[in-house]
């Protein structure tokens, strides 16, 4: 186990979980059929956002909220599906990385995808 401290990190980290995320059953499909993500576009976008978070790089530049919504109109994003993405998310960190840092990238994807999971409930609602 490593230190989570460095881009090079956050990249290893961000491509080991997409990998998971692609081929799982429950989430998958969210990326790969109803947003069609183009991988080479998403990743380094996700390596800016983790060093964003992370570390206090002001590298990213977007508004993810943003791009969910258009996902959620067209496939309801709910609660479950974003509680796998964090039990996805925390295996990935915890089978590579140990310490403060690591620790940080699980409390603050729980807090992003319980924001992100109230408010695709909202806009449905809303709807």
């Amino acid at each position: 186990m490593k230190l989570l401290e460095s881009r090079e990190d956050i990249e290893f980290l961000v491509n080991s979980f997409y990998k998971k995320v692609a081929k799982d059953k429950t989430i998958g499909f969210f990326f790969t059929d109803v947003a069609k993500v183009n991988w080479d576009h998403h990743l380094p976008k996700m390596y800016s956002f983790w060093e964003s978070l992370l570390f206090g790089q002001a590298s990213y530049k977007g508004n993810p909220m943003a791009m969910h919504f258009p996902v959620n109109e067209k496939v309801a994003i709910e609660k479950p599906h974003f509680a796998h993405w964090i039990k996805l998310w925390t295996e990935t960190v915890e089978e590579n990385f140990e310490g403060e840092t690591a620790e940080a990238a699980i409390y603050k994807a729980s807090n992003i995808a319980n924001l992100m999971a109230y408010k695709m409930e909202i806009a449905r609602k809303l709807k």
